[in-house]
């Protein structure tokens, strides 16, 4: 299980960090990844760590950071200089490592959080 925290409002150029707790199994053997959906859009990938190292959304490069703990039972998204285009539902996300081609496609990824909500205002 998969749960989110750390959303809520901010102003735009401010900075925000979520997490994503597992319970049960740690994460090591799972490319974990942060997905986000604003309203009447796509959910899109914005960042994933895995064996083949960290990715990130063209939109967010330079701005958001993915990290984890070292008991990879948490990961982070640091996120700074956002945007009002950052607002959205941010999902953490996980899928055992050999099991996908693109770790940043939303389809990809077998396990789900509830979200946590982000709004940037301006």
């Amino acid at each position: 299980q998969l749960v989110e925290s750390g959303g809520k409002s901010v102003q735009t150029g401010g900075s925000l960090k979520l997490s994503c707790s597992a319970s049960g199994d740690t994460l090591v053997d799972y490319a974990v990844g942060w997905f986000r959906q604003a309203p009447g859009k796509e959910r899109e990938g914005v960042s994933c760590v895995s064996t083949s190292g960290l990715e990130y959304g063209e939109s967010v490069k330079g701005r958001f950071t993915m990290s984890n703990d070292n008991a990879w039972k948490t990961v982070f998204l640091e996120m700074n200089i956002l945007k009002p285009e950052d607002t959205a539902v941010y999902y953490c996300a996980a899928v055992p490592e050999g099991d996908y081609n693109e770790c940043l496609r939303p389809d990809e990824m077998d396990y789900w959080g509830k979200g946590t909500s982000v709004t940037v205002s301006s």
